[in-house]
């Protein structure tokens, strides 16, 4: 990758997405340090809430353009949904007029308190690089969240500048209409430049995976359907076992294998870069340089020594068991993308019911794979999802048959306008995430959340409304309000289990979430190590050079990360399906001897 023609000719945006762990940040940090170090200059932007650029490049990020210390020409920029959404309320109240009461501009506040907010004053600081008419860098590179958020991000253009279109009248969640039109025409202008291949290129991301090959090809068409057809795959960490004879590392390169000949049609119809699997974690400058290098060998060394040590943990039957000793519960699995979410949760619903539970299996992931993953059905699960096209539509009708009754047909018409706002689906999906999480009052409820940065942005909607209910029951003393913050902060009502894989990046963004949510007051139950390749036995040389660091990564979370850790060794066949989920949660795994890569008993 690090000598195509396509380093050599990027065009002036380049986006980096795909499904969420496959290495998006990893590689757009490595081309944005190659085009700066070919003498370019090139801005690096995070539009992540849950982004670790700072740890890769030893910079503190923030909403201002910073310099990359010994890589020059770049500078660096996290667009922060807190930052960006007061700067945007502020803009907003500038437009109101000089005469406005102080009633009128603290309406205006609230309207412009909700999450809707935080994530168009994102997009207007997205929007403004894409309509840059200065020039200042040579080339963009954008380092986006995982598929399903980044790609409402880049519908954003085409949905505000259609709402926008005509309509200068009454306000919304947003604010005064006539404040948001003075966006206009920044969101046209980002629109256009998205849309023009000469100006911008999305980069796939990959991993010579099924569910990540798969999700890109969706991502693929969603693209061309809002006009970025510019499209380029990236195939990340592709692995070749260096000694035949290991089966752990065999099967690992025949799995990478399958996974590649079985690549649907329109990416195989995409120019295409494959980036090998390095012995080394991407941080810091040298090794995000040698990522991109085409230089032979990788000073990998042949190991005789015994495997690491790895610290106590125990498999998922184990947690199951624990999960199970409650008559009913909230149980949300988190974590960055990529880690394995779906997985646990499907199989921790099923370990439920083999306990004689009843489970209700949903997820708030806009990519959700969850029927994908199960491949069938279980007596006494119910499995659903929370799907925002169908809950923004019930909420619109709910909202026109109660608060439109009596108004004139000219007033429904606008009421209805203002529905169609884009952030009527952040309320909406809200609200239906409210309801499932009530339903845990009575039985168990497991919830396959959205990555990190998506799931944090709906927590924020969690608390806004919670403190919009304090305001409101302030000085009320009849009943007991309680809300679904509070039904989260109750440990006795809901079990946070954090999911990671034993890698850097993903660690620190477990570690990050468990402080997000410490600050909300919620106190994570416990952490599930998943894919472990320690765990499974390896003697490749390749693989054997990146088992210092799971084990490093492995103590890390055990000394502190969560009160109780759970290990799942890397399986050479991927865990989808009933019968596959059902063994990694059956107690009778606990008597296996031996801990290979079937195994799921405690190490």
């Amino acid at each position: 990758m690090g000598g195509g023609q396509w380093l050599d000719r990027p065009t002036r945006h380049l986006f980096f997405t795909g499904k969420g762990g496959v290495g998006k940040t990893s590689l757009s940090t490595a081309v944005a340090i190659h085009l700066a170090d070919a003498g370019k200059r090139v801005l690096l932007v995070s539009t992540d809430a849950a982004s670790n650029l700072d740890e890769m490049l030893g910079v503190e990020l923030k909403n201002t353009a910073t310099a990359v210390p010994h890589v020059a020409g770049l500078s660096v920029l996290n667009i922060d949904p807190d930052t960006a959404a007061e700067s945007y309320r502020q803009r907003v109240a500038a437009q109101m007029a000089a005469d406005a009461t102080d009633a009128q501009r603290f309406t205006v506040r609230e309207q412009l308190s909700g999450a809707c907010t935080t994530e168009i004053a994102s997009f207007d600081e997205f929007a403004s690089l894409l309509s840059d008419a200065d020039q200042r860098y040579d080339h963009i590179v954008f380092d986006t969240a995982p598929t399903g958020h980044t790609l409402r991000l880049l519908s954003l253009p085409k949905a505000w500048s259609g709402f926008l279109a005509g309509n200068d009248r009454g306000a919304s969640c947003l604010g005064p209409h006539s404040g948001l039109k003075m966006q206009e025409v920044r969101f046209k202008a980002a629109l256009a430049a998205l849309s023009a291949p000469t100006l911008t290129t999305v980069v796939l991301v990959t991993r010579a995976e099924t569910g990540a090959i798969a999700e890109a090809s969706r991502t693929s068409d969603e693209l061309h359907a809002l006009g970025l057809h510019n499209q380029r795959l990236v195939v990340n960490g592709v692995f070749h076992a260096s000694d035949p004879q290991d089966a752990i590392a065999a099967a690992i390169e025949a799995l990478g294998t399958r996974a590649l000949q079985a690549m649907p049609q329109n990416l195989c119809a995409l120019p295409q870069d494959q980036v090998p699997l390095r012995a080394f974690d991407t941080v810091g400058l040298p090794a995000l340089r040698a990522l991109l290098s085409d230089a032979p060998g990788d000073g990998v060394q042949a190991h005789s020594a015994a495997l690491p040590t790895l610290p106590p943990g125990q498999g998922l039957d184990a947690l199951a068991d624990t999960l199970a000793q409650a008559e009913h519960g909230l149980i949300m699995v988190m974590g960055k993308g990529g880690v394995g979410k779906t997985t646990i949760a499907a199989a921790l619903a099923i370990g439920l019911v083999q306990r004689g539970k009843s489970v209700h299996l949903s997820t708030t992931d806009p990519a959700a794979h969850l029927a994908a993953t199960l491949d069938g059905a279980v007596p006494g699960l119910r499995v659903d999802r929370i799907d925002p096209i169908a809950e923004t539509r019930n909420y619109v009708d709910k909202i026109m048959a109660t608060k439109g009754a009596g108004l004139s047909e000219s007033e429904k018409a606008l009421m209805l306008e203002d529905l169609r706002s884009p952030c009527t689906e952040e309320v909406a999906v809200f609200h239906a995430f409210s309801k499932v999480v009530s339903e845990a009052r009575s039985a168990f409820v497991v919830l396959d959340t959205a990555p990190t940065g998506h799931s944090l942005l709906l927590m924020d909607a969690t608390g806004a409304y919670h403190r919009q209910m304090v305001r409101e029951f302030e000085g009320h003393t009849a009943g007991r309000m309680v809300t679904p913050l509070m039904r989260l902060q109750d440990p006795a009502y809901t079990r946070i289990i954090l999911v990671t894989l034993p890698e850097t990046t993903p660690v620190s963004q477990a570690q990050a979430l468990q402080e997000d949510l410490r600050r909300a007051q919620i106190e994570p139950f416990a952490c599930v190590i998943n894919k472990s390749v320690a765990a499974a036995g390896t003697h490749d040389p390749l693989l054997w050079a990146r088992l210092d660091g799971e084990r490093k990564q492995m103590q890390h979370v055990a000394n502190g990360l969560a009160q109780r850790t759970y290990v799942l060794p890397w399986k050479a066949r991927a865990p989808i399906g009933v019968s596959e989920l059902s063994a990694l949660v059956t107690q009778a795994t606990l008597n296996e001897p031996g801990f290979g890569a079937k195994s799921t008993r405690p190490i």
